[in-house]
C-alpha cells in the first residue's frame, strides 16, 4: 500500500474515532464552548483570589493559565490553524485544573494538590497529553511537508512517549530550581516540588498522557496536522 493510501486510511480512521468519542462524551460544540468560557471566567476569579491573599503562586498560575486559554483562538485567527471546541476545551481544562489546584478549599490553607492525593496525577496526565499532542502535530506536519521524512506508526508511538518523558523531566527540574530559588529568597514558590516519590509519580502519569495521545491522537489532531503542513508548504 502506498504512503498516500495509508494516510488516507489513517484520516478516515481518525474521523471515525472522533465521531465515536463525540458520541460517547455527548457534549455538543455549544456546550463545549460554554464550559471553556466558564473556566476562563473562573480563572479571572482565581486571579483576584491570589491578589487578595497576596499569594504569588496563585497569581502567576492563574494568570498564565488564563492567557493560555486564548491560545487556540489566536492560532485560529492569526495562523488559520483549525482549533475546534473540543481542542479548546481540552487545553482549557488542563490549565484550569492546574491553576485551581493551587487555590484549594476556600477558607483553608489546604490546596487541592495537598488535600487530594490524586489531583496532581490527574493534572500531570492531562497536561502531558497536551504536550504529547503538540509533539505529535509538529512531527506529523513535518512528515507531510517533507518528502524525505516518513514516520511509521510504531516510531511515532515511541517518539511521543520519549517527547513527553523528556519534557516531564525538564519540568521537574524547573520545579526543583524554582523551589530552591524561592527558599533562598524567602518567597513563595510558583511551582512546588514535593520530593523524589512525587517526581516519579508525576513522570508515570506524564507517560499515561503520552500513551493516550499515541493511541487516539489522530481522532482530534488530523485537521490541525493538515493545516500546519499546508502552512509549512507555503513558507
Amino acid at each position: 500500500m502506498s504512503a498516500d493510501s495509508g494516510r488516507e486510511s489513517e484520516s478516515t480512521s481518525a474521523t471515525d474515532a472522533l465521531s465515536r468519542v463525540r458520541a460517547l462524551v455527548r457534549l455538543d460544540e455549544r456546550t463545549q464552548r460554554r464550559l471553556s468560557r466558564a473556566m476562563q471566567v473562573t480563572l479571572v476569579g482565581l486571579l483576584f483570589v491570589g491578589f487578595e491573599r497576596g499569594d504569588l503562586g496563585i497569581v502567576v498560575n492563574a494568570g498564565v493559565a488564563f492567557l493560555i486559554t486564548y491560545l487556540p483562538a489566536t492560532l485560529e485567527r492569526d495562523y488559520h490553524i483549525p482549533m475546534n471546541a473540543g481542542l479548546t476545551l481540552w487545553i482549557t481544562t488542563a490549565v484550569f485544573l492546574h491553576a485551581l489546584g493551587t487555590v484549594g478549599i476556600p477558607g483553608t490553607e489546604q490546596t487541592f494538590y495537598r488535600s487530594l492525593p490524586w489531583w496532581d496525577s490527574v493534572t500531570h496526565a492531562l497536561s502531558a497529553s497536551v504536550v504529547a499532542a503538540i509533539g505529535y502535530t509538529v512531527a506529523r506536519a513535518i512528515e507531510e511537508h517533507t518528502d524525505g521524512v516518513e514516520l511509521p506508526e510504531r516510531f511515532m508511538f515511541v517518539f511521543i512517549l520519549l517527547f513527553v518523558v523528556a519534557f516531564g523531566v525538564l519540568w521537574e527540574v524547573l520545579e526543583f530550581a524554582i523551589g530552591g530559588a524561592a527558599d533562598l529568597l524567602g518567597n513563595d514558590a510558583v511551582l512546588t516540588q514535593y520530593g523524589l516519590e512525587d517526581t516519579m509519580t508525576d513522570l508515570v502519569f506524564n507517560t499515561v498522557g503520552g500513551v493516550v495521545v499515541s493511541i487516539w491522537g489522530t481522532a482530534y489532531l488530523t485537521d490541525v496536522v493538515g493545516a500546519l503542513a499546508t502552512r509549512l508548504n507555503r513558507q
